[in-house]
């Protein structure tokens, strides 16, 4: 099952949340980012390519722009290759991990997976950004003390949205962790091979009380008693 729901950003652009269902145990959410606009890269090459013919102008050398056009199509591949992001998905399974995935607007994505083992909290947490601002990050377990903290890991760092987004995603990320934490305590297993092994302990009994019984009417029955003693 797939849902999808409009959120904004901290700096009031549009968001998509899209919310994929697996199972009970496994949960995708997928946070797509506003794309790259043709008025932004007209603007931004219409600048950078002024500039170089002032400075043209004024020293009357073609090598500007050239140098010009260089630099633009070469910012805008680093632009859409190393810092454009489109799409930031994490997807959550009890039994394994979190995963975390990066797609950049080149096609280029970058994946962080963390063992559930290592995970000890997701949580909501407030930083001071100009203003005050909410993020959601993930709390690793110390390898050294158990109740103790070792990093944190934040989400969605490159969208950064707002409050009622990041409940949205925390409270199905508390339900997983929930689910996995109630099936990992959950003696259901050992119950079945308890009654497993009764039953298996029963029919063994029963089998030993036909033998006897069989024995005893030997025993009593003269007829089997000649046809052994023959």
């Amino acid at each position: 099952m797939e849902d999808e729901q409009s959120f904004s950003d901290i700096c009031g652009g549009r968001l998509a949340l899209q919310r994929r269902f697996y199972s009970p145990s496994c949960l995708e959410f997928c946070l797509s980012c506003p794309r790259i606009t043709l008025r932004s890269l007209t603007a931004v090459t219409c600048t950078v390519w002024l500039a170089a013919y002032g400075l043209f102008t004024l020293c009357e050398n073609t090598m500007i722009l050239s140098a010009a056009i260089f630099i633009t199509l070469l910012g805008l591949l680093g632009y859409l290759h190393f810092v454009k992001i489109d799409h930031e998905t994490l997807l959550i399974i009890d039994s394994l991990g979190i995963q975390m995935t990066s797609s950049y607007a080149s096609g280029k994505e970058s994946t962080t997976f963390i063992e559930m083992g290592q995970v000890n909290d997701v949580v909501i947490n407030e930083a001071i950004y100009m203003k005050v601002i909410y993020y959601l990050c993930i709390l690793l377990k110390d390898p050294v003390e158990p109740h103790g903290i070792s990093q944190v890991v934040p989400l969605f760092q490159s969208a950064k949205p707002r409050l009622d987004c990041l409940i949205e995603v925390y409270r199905s990320c508390q339900d997983i962790l929930a689910h996995q934490k109630a099936t990992s305590t959950s003696p259901e297993g050992g119950d079945k091979i308890i009654s497993a092994s009764n039953r298996r302990s029963h029919s063994g009994m029963g089998a030993y009380w036909h033998r006897q019984e069989d024995k005893s009417e030997q025993d009593h029955d003269p007829a089997s008693r000649i046809g052994h003693s023959v």
